[in-house]
């Protein structure tokens, strides 16, 4: 028959942990929300109240934000356990519900030409005495011709490649290409070709405004 050497009436090798047992969980437990002072919403309830929880048959329009109450850890477990998103709703609202698209209805804005920025306000409802909303729009937004004509993305394009500004005309095109020519060309440049890439980049950046719209 084998023994064990017991300390105090424990097995040997067993430790006793003297840390008080904590009865709320830390600051760092999921949902709760201290605040001194206020108490769980459960009536006759005097523990903190430090989770939220949602006000039963709150049915506002989902433009506004819902109200909520706070309970504490007891209650708002009890709370979970019981809810019921679908308490109080007729047939057909339940079965509006839970349609597969349901909350999509509402319309969304759709992305523009300013590579995915938002359209710009309305500025008759801004005060914006620094300029710093419309300096945002104004370098989000590609630059107009002021003439009107178009320009596409790959026009644009071409004009940095060329170094051109949006209203540069026909003269000023055929002026900055033959400049840039003769900058690349290797008969101009001891027939060194090292700038053959973008002597290509320059000519077909040429071609491309040649045919534009906008320099017709």
């Amino acid at each position: 028959m084998s023994h064990r050497a017991y300390i105090g009436g424990l097995p040997a090798g067993v430790r006793v942990s003297h840390q008080p047992r904590k009865d709320r969980p830390n600051s760092r437990f999921h949902g709760r929300v201290e605040a001194p002072g206020r108490l769980c919403a459960e009536p006759g309830c005097a523990q903190p109240g430090e989770f939220r929880a949602p006000l039963l048959g709150d049915r506002r329009p989902s433009d506004h934000p819902p109200e909520y109450r706070w309970l504490c850890l007891d209650h708002v477990r009890a709370f979970n356990a019981g809810y019921n998103f679908f308490s109080g709703m007729s047939p057909d609202e339940i079965h509006a519900a839970q349609r597969p698209f349901a909350g999509w209805e509402r319309e969304t804005r759709a992305f523009n030409a300013t590579g995915g920025a938002d359209r710009p306000p309305r500025w008759a409802d801004f005060s914006d005495p620094l300029d710093a909303i419309g300096a945002r729009w104004r370098q989000a937004m590609p630059a107009e011709r002021k003439d009107g004509k178009p320009l596409s993305g790959k026009d644009r394009e071409a004009l940095r490649t060329l170094a051109l500004e949006v209203d540069a005309d026909r003269m000023a095109l055929r002026r900055r290409y033959s400049e840039l020519v003769r900058k690349y060309h290797p008969d101009r440049n001891g027939g060194d070709r090292s700038h053959e890439g973008a002597l290509q980049q320059v000519i077909e950046a040429y071609q491309q405004l040649k045919a534009s719209p906008a320099f017709a």
